[in-house]
């Protein structure tokens, strides 16, 4: 377990500067620069990555059990992970109307995820992993948002093409990672097969 907890510390520590220190963050990027900064993040953020899936993967061969969650949840989660889904691409496909109404659908994406995955997991690994990308995400959003209020930030609005194109594009990706890649990736088959 003690590997899972140091890959969170890492990856979403490094994804938490801007909530906790953006300050000591905008200091440090005038101080070494931007290449820097970026090269530095992206290291410590994928070595918290490894971590993680390494670390989940290790407490996954003995789980803690805390509670057996009703098959229902399975399909809940599976619908709710289709939000997360177009959530996720609708912050990539240029205007939306999901991005331009909510700012941060990524963020809002990692929420879903990790709330799905809580209800439908029930082992200490689950929580530990879900339950810290499930807070993370909250204090992000706030604080995102938070920034654009200060900054006066405004988003394009969004077209009926880019809206369907995030839709059609998250819809798309959810099928192939529920019907194929989930299971040979994480070794779980979301729909049983």
């Amino acid at each position: 377990m003690g590997i899972l907890i140091l890959g969170l510390v890492l990856f979403l520590g490094t994804h938490s500067v801007r909530i906790f220190a953006d300050g000591w963050r905008s200091a440090t990027i005038a101080r070494i620069g931007a290449g820097a900064w970026k090269g530095l993040y992206s290291v410590l953020a994928l070595a918290g990555f490894v971590l993680i899936v390494w670390g989940y993967g290790l407490a996954r061969q003995e789980p803690v059990v805390l509670w057996s969650p009703p098959v229902a949840t399975r399909h809940i989660a599976s619908l709710l992970t289709l939000f997360a889904f177009v959530l996720l691409f609708a912050a990539y496909v240029p205007r939306n109307a999901i991005k331009a109404k909510l700012k941060h659908p990524m963020v809002l994406a990692v929420k879903v995820w990790a709330f799905a995955h809580l209800l439908s997991n029930g082992t200490l690994a689950d929580v530990l992993l879900f339950g810290t990308f499930l807070l993370w995400a909250v204090l992000d959003f706030r604080s995102a948002r938070g920034r654009d209020r200060a900054a006066g930030t405004a988003y394009p609005p969004g077209t009926m093409a880019g809206t369907a194109g995030a839709v059609v594009v998250g819809i798309a990706a959810w099928l192939a990672f529920a019907l194929w890649l989930h299971a040979a990736w994480i070794g779980v088959a979301p729909f049983g097969r």
